[in-house]
């Protein structure tokens, strides 16, 4: 779809209230100029020379959480998300984004990630199943990538790692940097290609919502058909159910909930997988959380971290707070940028995080 038509879709959304119910960052704020309605005004106000680009209006546009919850929940399947990030890329070009954003645009041209000075490593070796690590696990929270190593040779797979330190390219769309997100995308393409797999595993619905759906709408790039491209979580339900894997019983006893990552309303057909894993090897049930699935909201790990810190924080503590209203006492989740946005914070709500990965290696069977 073209951008201005993409972009022109903020005109269907500018006074609808159809999503406003999930709407994060009203949620955290109080603020209707931030809900998706409000958000999708003042675009559309500035496209008909009602008000113009300056530092209160940017500030709004780049308020936007980009996590997917004002489309799911649209029954006409408005991209709203796709024309924040292509009216985000016109202010960048104009030079009117936030100074962090130029930053950030620096820091993906040298190092393909904003969380480290660091190269990506190149691929090492070919084979089948490749296992995508990106730059959170590798830098946000390592020990994802330990355990799911440990599991997938529980079932006999020794992936090939791509990707390993770069950024899948998101977080630069969701920027307006469309630029680098597409060579971020070309670039893990490229380790795809060389490692010749024919499947890739990823960690993170995050991660599955940027190849699967980001990359062709936003990017105007194709996943190959020839590369099956499956969530970790859904491989490792169905590898449990075929019998392929087997977990013993934990003798934790603490009440525990699962917090749906961010993205995870942008795939909704994984909401039960980790789930069935959990049953695998939790001796009682999850308490399961109010914004949880279809209507789970995010946590500070998108663009905000850079862009609004103060809102990203406020979403972190949100979840943290229906964390603990349900009773729970750990949380359990299996995405890095979520796993480390709530580690930084449970010491506040007396809670533990647990990631999900390495809780599924600890009780191999």
């Amino acid at each position: 779809m073209p951008i201005e038509n993409v972009i022109l879709t903020t005109d269907n959304c500018r006074y609808c209230l159809m999503c406003r119910h999930v709407a994060s960052i009203e949620h955290v704020t109080h603020r209707e100029t931030l809900s998706p309605h409000g958000i999708a005004l003042v675009i559309a106000s500035v496209r008909r020379g009602l008000l113009q680009w300056n530092a209160d209006t940017v500030d709004v546009i780049y308020s936007a959480a980009d996590n997917g919850n004002s489309r799911a929940h649209c029954v006409f399947d408005q991209p709203l998300p796709e024309a924040i990030a292509a009216v985000r890329a016109e202010i960048v070009a104009q030079k009117l984004a936030p100074a962090v954003v130029y930053d950030l645009d620096a820091r993906f041209n040298e190092w393909s990630t904003p969380f480290k000075q660091q190269k990506p490593q190149p691929v090492a070796g070919r084979g089948e199943v490749a296992l995508f690590v990106g730059d959170e696990a590798q830098y946000l929270w390592p020990a994802t990538v330990t355990a799911a190593l440990a599991l997938l040779k529980a079932v006999g797979i020794a992936p090939v790692l791509v990707g390993v330190g770069r950024s899948n390219g998101y977080l630069a769309s969701s920027l307006g940097l469309p630029e680098i997100a597409r060579r971020l995308a070309q670039a893990t393409l490229a380790d795809l290609e060389t490692s010749r797999a024919r499947r890739m595993l990823v960690l993170s619905p995050g991660d599955f919502f940027t190849f699967n759906q980001l990359y062709d709408e936003r990017l105007g790039i194709e996943w190959p058909d020839s590369v099956q491209l499956s969530e970790l979580t859904t491989f490792l339900a169905d590898c449990l159910e075929g019998g392929e894997i087997k977990f013993k019983k934990t003798t934790q006893r603490s009440p525990y909930t699962y917090i749906d990552p961010t993205h995870a309303v942008r795939v909704p057909a994984r909401h039960a997988n980790p789930r069935r894993l959990l049953a695998g090897v939790m001796p009682g049930p999850a308490r399961e959380l109010f914004w949880r699935c279809e209507r789970a909201h995010p946590v500070g790990s998108t663009a905000l971290q850079f862009t609004q810190p103060e809102i990203a924080e406020k979403l972190t503590l949100a979840r943290l707070e229906d964390a603990r209203q349900s009773g729970a006492q750990m949380l359990i989740s299996d995405d890095p940028g979520t796993l480390k946005c709530l580690g930084e914070k449970t010491g506040q709500f007396g809670l533990r995080v647990q990631g999900l990965y390495e809780l599924l290696a600890e009780q191999l069977d």
